[in-house]
């Protein structure tokens, strides 16, 4: 018979609570502290999952003492499940209700570092991502117990750390998007680009791959302040367009790449049509007239192009009449 394994806290406090009809045989299994297998009895299986589901349930609306109480009772009622670790889980997870996220973070850090091969690993990742969640999307933390500040630099610890933890898993490749898709968010488009990076270089297949190169382009060029500043930016997000363009045809044509593109090179056009406007203005009309002709060589369909090509008649025209 394939053995299923429940996890407590996984049904505790974070995941889907698994029911019999979808994810659990004529027995629920759990890892006891001897790492072997037992299992709690299909008879007792039902009260298991009900009293699981109801703690869960205190812990998720913050009723810290009636939640308490009823993970007390389950681990009376179900001895089976009981160990240092799933003391340690609910310690962490009472901090959590009690709405102390950064003691729970802390005591989630004791398990996983104490208990590294306890069942109840992914569920404390699990919780850890649940709470670095809050913080990046603008939850406040207490500094020195009195002042609060938004906890942006906390989320984005946490979810180092995890992504850390959990190497390869689903939860360690969500923790480091997490993290360059909220300085994304908060338009911090230079860091959003060095995380998308490493995770491209950590990563640089697959969804998570085709996404992290994407979002690279993207930054780059939101990270364009304007005709004042240098296209840098701009020649990057051009480069990271091209490449996703040449490695992924079809969703370059579905989200509208050339049309990015073409809106780039727009932009590196008038840059240097400005730059000519700058020579024009101090009367020096043969560096203008060297600019306005690298506008047009270079970008000859773009709007600046035609801007920039009547510049430079204008010029020459007033050179030829003055001979």
């Amino acid at each position: 018979m394939v053995k299923y394994r429940i996890r407590f806290a996984v049904v505790l406090a974070l995941m889907t609570v698994l029911s019999a009809s979808s994810a659990v045989s004529a027995e629920t299994w759990h890892l006891e502290q001897g790492r072997d297998w037992k299992a709690i009895s299909a008879k007792g299986k039902d009260k298991y999952l009900s009293a699981v589901a109801q703690a869960k349930k205190l812990v998720n609306t913050g009723q810290a003492e009636a939640a308490r109480k009823a993970l007390n009772k389950l681990k009376k009622d179900f001895p089976e499940i009981a160990g240092p670790d799933l003391d340690a889980f609910i310690e962490a997870e009472m901090l959590f209700c009690e709405g102390n996220f950064t003691g729970a973070v802390a005591g989630f850090d004791k398990l996983l570092a104490e208990y590294p091969e306890s069942a109840l690993f992914e569920a404390a990742l699990d919780r850890q991502f649940a709470i670095a969640t809050a913080f990046l999307a603008g939850r406040k933390k207490a500094v020195l117990g009195v002042f609060k500040m938004k906890g942006y630099a906390e989320g984005e610890k946490i979810m180092e750390r995890i992504s850390d933890r959990a190497g390869n898993a689903p939860i360690g490749i969500k923790a480091a998007t997490a993290v360059a898709g909220s300085f994304e968010k908060r338009r911090k488009f230079n860091e959003a680009y060095h995380k998308w990076s490493q995770i491209l270089s950590r990563w640089p297949t697959g969804q998570i791959g085709k996404d992290a190169l994407l979002a690279m382009a993207r930054c780059k060029h939101a990270a364009y302040r304007g005709l004042k500043y240098d296209v840098s930016n701009l020649i990057s997000a051009k480069s990271y367009y091209e490449n996703f363009r040449s490695r992924y045809p079809e969703d370059a044509e579905e989200i509208g790449v050339d049309k990015i593109l073409k809106q780039i090179n727009e932009l590196l056009a008038y840059k240097q049509l400005d730059i000519g406007r700058y020579y024009q203005g101090t009367g020096n009309k043969q560096s203008a007239n060297f600019y306005y002709r690298m506008v047009v060589d270079n970008w000859p369909g773009s709007t600046a192009a035609k801007m920039a090509k009547k510049m430079m008649n204008k010029n020459l025209g007033s050179e030829k009449t003055r001979k």
